[in-house]
């Protein structure tokens, strides 16, 4: 299995297991499955409303001899309501708690824009907090105590654009170890995964197969099909795999993680198996000529007329 390496010669799976959009009654068994078919590598999330079942899952494992926790990578991620210097700990030992964990592998800040505590979802420009009065970096001194505490092994951001990624840098102690963006080929991220490289930040795709099952709301009518592409799906049919599986082979290929996610068990097998896909160099400029800059997740639900933030800003 591909691995990423840190500093300290901790090595993550390239490879790992999605939960968000996993249901409640379906994520346990997800994790489960993944666990026992060779997954090492989980993605979490407090917001995603699911770490209670997936420690479940977790302690079960560990507890029928399946897997130890050293033998796992687990990451989770802190939610926008909880960037005040002091809601991050407590909120980190919630996901603990969640997940019946000591520690964390990694621990990303989910998005860089702040909410006010109460809220969890924002639906107005007030549930809002500018980053002038709450910003990244000041998140970010109590993610590095955290390391200091043990709790986490390693720290990053998720959604991150370079100008983020730049400010935040400048004024830590610890650098950011990854970020954890949108990546696939409609959206190949190259110039932000260029500056991740250079500043030795490690890059995780997330929607590497186009996340066609998330919510319509944050869907365009008219979006491209990714798992549905000419190019992808003739590549499929002559390496007798799956476009699904060209995908994650894809993001492989490029020295990213990538965390597919599913709840279907013949599927979760299908898409560790993309490891073992190889793809030439004519395939991969074939699947770098697919380009098109699109975004699925556009991030527009954090933009108000008058709000704190803007697209621009946020993906800047």
């Amino acid at each position: 299995m591909r691995t990423l390496k840190f500093k300290n010669n901790d090595e993550m799976p390239a490879f790992g297991l999605g939960t968000w959009k996993s249901e409640s009654g379906d994520v346990y068994n997800a994790v489960k499955t993944a666990i026992k078919e060779g997954y090492r590598h989980i993605d979490c999330a407090a917001v995603y409303g699911n770490e209670k079942e997936i420690g479940e899952a977790l302690a079960e494992c560990f507890s029928e001899g399946i897997v130890t926790r050293k033998e796992l990578w687990i990451t989770s991620k802190l939610w926008c309501n909880a960037h005040a210097k002091e809601d991050v700990i407590p909120a980190l030992k919630q996901t603990l708690s969640d997940l019946q964990l000591d520690y964390l592998d990694l621990y990303l800040i989910h998005w860089p824009v702040a909410l006010k505590k109460e809220v969890m979802f924002v639906g107005a420009k007030e549930d809002l907090i500018s980053l002038d009065d709450l910003p990244n970096a000041t998140t970010w001194e109590v993610m590095e105590e955290a390391v200091g505490l043990g709790l986490v092994r390693h720290i990053g951001v998720s959604n991150f654009g370079k100008k983020a990624l730049e400010d935040l840098i400048s004024k830590s102690k610890i650098k950011p170890e990854m970020n954890q963006v949108e990546s696939h080929p409609y959206f190949q991220q190259e110039d932000l995964l260029s500056f991740c490289k250079d500043h030795h930040i490690h890059f995780t795709a997330y929607a590497p197969l186009g996340s066609s099952d998330r919510a319509e709301k944050f869907k365009a009518a008219d979006e491209p099909k990714l798992l549905e592409d000419p190019i992808i799906t003739d590549m499929a049919k002559s390496k007798n795999a799956t476009p699904g599986q060209v995908l994650i082979s894809w993001a492989l290929h490029r020295g990213t993680a990538v965390i597919p996610k599913s709840v279907n068990s013949g599927r979760i097998a299908q898409n560790l198996q993309a490891g073992a896909i190889h793809l030439s160099d004519d395939d991969m400029k074939k699947i770098a000529s697919l380009d098109k800059n699109y975004r699925y997740l556009t991030g527009g639900h954090w933009v108000f007329e008058g709000g704190a933030y803007t697209l621009e800003s946020i993906w800047a």
